[in-house]
């Protein structure tokens, strides 16, 4: 493996960037995280697969990242390369019913647009932060609505073999989950909606926003909900009851508003982080005989959750 090299046969290549030692704290929403190895902004379907050809030579491996919303990066940070969707993934268009967006594209942005054209189906999602594609590919939403029922078709780029579109109904989706991580790079999508009465939507919007605000520490860097609810269960809800809510580890804290949300009051590493989740595992664990299990991705090493 050979970063360097990599760099080298990147760097001035692509229409977007390449950069080495790029710190992951500016790209994840917990501002937490040391430096990548390699960090490349892909303007074009181009540029991606001239990284990833080189990434596959040089045998780096690689992550693609959205806004890094549901991202926990480990403070000594990626050994290998971070890809992010630049130029031509931003774009957007409302075609009648049917939005067709690039994996790049802010999910904010779509809701917003949706709504401005008199569309329903996406109001699940206000307040939600990141990209289409991570949304995607986490089938964000609740467990009454999420983006996948929404989805027509998804065109992924599969490297080694070029673009390849997904009907909506080939791809599983599950609560929070979905198979697209294992089928390619996500670069688009087409989310067929139906048009809706104006008031309602706006009436649903405003709904769920106020819900998010009681329930959600939006003002304080975090990366969502920290652990998946078990099924007939609440993660917050048994973390509460042990006793965590509040609890705190160097800069990192147990939300007060919600406790399965740990938050960056300042300074927060990555460690604090992860000693909180593994003291609510440990506590849920011994005391309800339940297993939480992570939500948040981990991006380097670890140790513990």
């Amino acid at each position: 493996m050979s970063v360097t090299r990599a760099y080298e046969r990147l760097n001035g290549q692509l229409d977007g960037l390449v950069r080495h030692g790029e710190s992951l704290s500016r790209h994840t929403s917990y501002r937490i995280g040391g430096p990548a190895a390699l960090f490349a902004e892909c303007a074009s379907v181009t540029d991606l697969a001239l990284v990833t050809e080189v990434l596959s030579e040089e045998e780096i491996e690689w992550v693609v990242l959205g806004k890094g919303t549901n991202v926990l990066a480990s403070d000594d940070g990626y050994p290998g390369a971070i890809i992010v969707l630049g130029k031509e993934f931003k774009r957007h268009s409302v075609t009648e019913c049917k939005l067709v967006a690039g994996a790049g594209v802010s999910l904010a942005a779509l809701v917003q647009d949706a709504f401005g054209k008199g569309l329903t189906g996406l109001e699940f999602a206000v307040g939600v932060p990141g990209t289409f594609g991570g949304a995607l590919s986490m089938n964000a939403g609740t467990r009454e609505a999420w983006i996948g029922s929404v989805v027509e078709a998804v065109t992924v780029y599969q490297p080694g073999s070029g673009l390849v579109r997904l009907r909506g109904p080939e791809i599983a989706w599950g609560y929070r989950t979905s198979g697209l991580p294992r089928l390619g790079v996500v670069v688009e999508a087409a989310l067929a909606l139906e048009t809706g009465d104006e008031w309602r939507i706006r009436s649903s919007m405003e709904a769920s926003l106020r819900r998010r605000k009681r329930s959600q520490p939006l003002s304080q860097p975090n990366a969502g909900s920290v652990f998946k609810n078990p099924e007939g269960e609440s993660a917050g809800r048994l973390i509460e009851a042990v006793g965590l809510k509040g609890e705190r580890a160097g800069g990192a804290q147990f939300s007060e508003v919600h406790a399965n949300f740990i938050v960056n009051t300042g300074g927060a590493r990555a460690a604090d982080v992860v000693e909180l989740m593994v003291m609510a595992q440990q506590r849920v664990r011994e005391e309800h005989g339940i297993e939480l299990e992570p939500e948040i991705r981990f991006l380097g090493s670890f140790e513990g959750a």
